[in-house]
C-alpha cells in the first residue's frame, strides 16, 4: 500500500465494501447513536435488513450498550466482522478515498472518505492538536465503547469531521469530475435516510492533489490571517465524537504494546471519517434538545428554577396550557441578552427566562443546570434528542420533561473552538437524527 506523507494527518485506506451482490439498501444503516430512546426504530431496522447482509450485525446500537445482553451482543458482532471478510461479502475495493453526494430532507451535501491519524488528535480540554473536539469529551462514556471496539477487527465510520474551505478547494473539485470518477453506489437509504451516491477516487494524482489542497488549509499565514497567533487546527468533530475519542483511547492501549517500528503502519493508528466542509450548503446545524425521564416535574422545575437564579442574574418561569400560548409569550419576553429556556411536560409548556446569563450559549446555562439537578436529584435520566416533535412526544408523557434548544451558527464555529476550546456538551448536531451517516464502508483495524 503506498503512503501518502503529508504534513496533516491524512491517511488513504484500503476500503472493504460489500460486494456487487448486496443489497445495499438493506446493508447501510443509520449511526449507532440515533434514536436511543426510540426502540421501535432499531426494532423496524432489524425487519428491513432481516437474514441479508447488513451494517446492522457490524454495530452496537447504543440504546444497548451497558443493558445484560451486551457481552453477547458484541461477540455476535465480532463474529460477524470475520464472517463477511471470510465468505467475501466484504470485498477490498483498494486504496482510496471516496467522494459522497448525499440528499436528503431537501438539502444536498457532500462529503470525502479518508482515514486521519489519531496522533494529530487530543481531546482533552485545551489541547492545540490538527483535529480538535468541538465538545467536551465525556471519557466516562468511553469504557463501555471500547469494549466494543476492543476485539473488532473492523470499524466503519459514522465520524463526520469539518474542514474551514471557504474557497472550496478540497472536496469541490473532486465533485466537478466526479464524472471521470468509478461510481461505487447510487441508491436509496432506509428508514428516510434520502439518497446517497459515491465514486471511488484511486487515482494517484488526484489523491495527492486533494491532500495538497487540506495541507494548504494548514498553512500558518492563511491561518493566522484569519484567527491570528493561534495554532493551526484543520479538522473539527461535527459528528461522532464520542466515536473518534474511544478510537483514540483504543489506539493508546494498543501503542503501549507495541515495537516502536510498528506503530507508523498499525492500522488502529487511523481512524475512517467522513470530511466535510462546514461551507457547504447542504450543511445544516440542528440543535440537540434534551429529554429528562423518570421526575417529579414539579420538584424539577423547583429546583432548575432556585438553579439557575442562583448561577446568573436571576430568572423567573412562566407556563401555559397550550404550545400557541407559549410561544406567543416567549416572542414578548425576547430581548438582548436573556436566555429563553422552553420546556414542556404532561398537561404543559413554559419557558424560562433567565437574565444575565454566565454562559455565552443557551446550551450552556441549561446545560449547567441539569447537571446540577441530575446530581442533586437521584433517579432521573437524561437522552439528548434531535427533533422538536421528539421532544414533544417524550417529553408529555407522565414523569418525563423536554426542553429545547435554539440553533447555533455554523459559521462560528471553527472560530469559537480556535478562541474558546470545546463548545458546551451536545451544542449542536449537523442534522436530524436521519440525516446522520450510515455506515457503509468498512477499514481493518487489525
Amino acid at each position: 500500500m503506498r503512503k501518502y506523507t503529508n504534513s496533516v494527518g491524512v491517511f488513504v485506506p484500503e476500503l472493504l465494501m460489500p460486494n456487487d451482490n448486496v443489497d445495499l439498501t438493506k446493508w447501510a444503516v443509520v449511526a449507532c447513536d440515533q434514536y436511543t430512546s426510540q426502540p421501535e426504530y432499531w426494532e423496524e431496522t432489524d425487519h428491513i435488513a432481516g437474514n441479508a447482509p447488513s451494517a446492522l450485525r457490524l454495530m452496537l446500537p447504543e440504546m444497548y450498550l451497558e443493558k445484560p445482553d451486551e457481552a453477547d451482543r458484541i461477540k455476535a458482532i465480532n463474529n460477524c466482522m470475520d464472517e463477511y471478510v471470510r465468505d467475501g461479502v466484504l470485498v477490498n475495493r483498494g486504496q482510496g478515498f471516496v467522494l459522497i453526494r448525499r440528499s436528503v430532507a431537501g438539502n444536498v451535501r457532500h462529503g470525502l472518505i479518508m482515514a486521519l491519524d489519531l496522533e494529530c488528535y487530543d481531546y482533552r480540554k485545551g489541547s492545540d492538536t490538527l483535529i480538535r473536539a468541538t465538545e467536551g469529551t465525556i471519557v466516562e462514556r468511553i469504557p463501555p465503547r471500547l469494549r466494543i471496539r476492543e476485539n473488532a477487527p473492523l470499524e466503519m465510520p459514522h465520524i463526520i469531521v469539518l474542514i474551514d474551505d471557504p474557497n472550496r478547494t478540497v472536496i469541490e473539485p473532486l465533485m466537478a469530475k466526479s464524472d471521470e470518477l468509478k461510481k461505487l453506489y447510487d441508491f436509496e437509504l432506509m428508514q428516510d435516510g434520502g439518497h446517497i451516491e459515491g465514486w471511488f477516487v484511486d487515482s494517484e494524482k488526484t489523491i495527492e492533489d486533494t491532500i495538497k489542497a487540506v495541507e494548504k488549509l494548514a498553512d500558518p499565514a492563511d491561518f493566522a490571517a484569519k484567527y491570528g497567533d493561534k495554532p493551526v487546527m484543520v479538522f473539527a468533530m461535527g459528528d461522532g465524537n464520542h466515536s473518534f475519542a474511544t478510537a483514540k483511547a483504543s489506539w493508546e492501549r494498543i501503542k503501549a504494546t507495541l515495537k516502536p517500528e510498528e506503530i507508523e503502519n498499525h492500522p488502529a493508528r487511523y481512524a475512517l471519517v467522513e470530511i466535510e466542509n462546514v461551507h457547504d450548503e447542504g450543511i445544516i446545524f440542528e440543535p440537540i434538545h434534551r429529554v429528562l425521564f423518570n421526575c417529579d416535574t414539579d420538584k424539577v422545575l423547583s429546583y432548575l428554577l432556585e438553579k439557575l437564579a442562583c448561577d446568573n442574574d436571576g430568572c423567573e418561569m412562566r407556563s401555559y396550557d397550550t404550545l400557541e400560548k407559549c410561544e406567543m409569550a416567549m416572542a414578548e419576553h425576547a430581548k438582548d441578552g436573556a436566555h429563553l429556556l422552553p420546556f414542556c411536560i404532561e398537561g404543559k409548556y413554559g419557558f424560562f427566562e433567565v437574565h444575565n446569563p454566565t454562559a455565552q450559549l443557551e446550551v450552556g446555562t441549561l446545560q449547567n443546570a441539569l447537571d446540577a439537578t441530575l446530581k442533586e436529584l437521584s433517579g432521573i435520566t437524561i437522552d439528548y434528542i434531535h427533533g422538536a416533535d421528539v421532544v414533544y412526544d417524550l417529553g408529555m408523557k407522565p414523569g418525563n420533561m423536554g426542553f429545547l434548544l435554539p440553533p447555533m451558527h455554523k459559521s462560528a464555529l471553527f472560530r469559537t473552538v480556535v478562541f474558546d476550546g470545546a463548545l458546551p456538551r451536545k451544542t449542536f448536531s449537523m442534522g436530524e437524527a436521519n440525516e446522520k451517516r450510515y455506515y457503509l464502508e468498512c477499514k481493518c483495524i487489525k
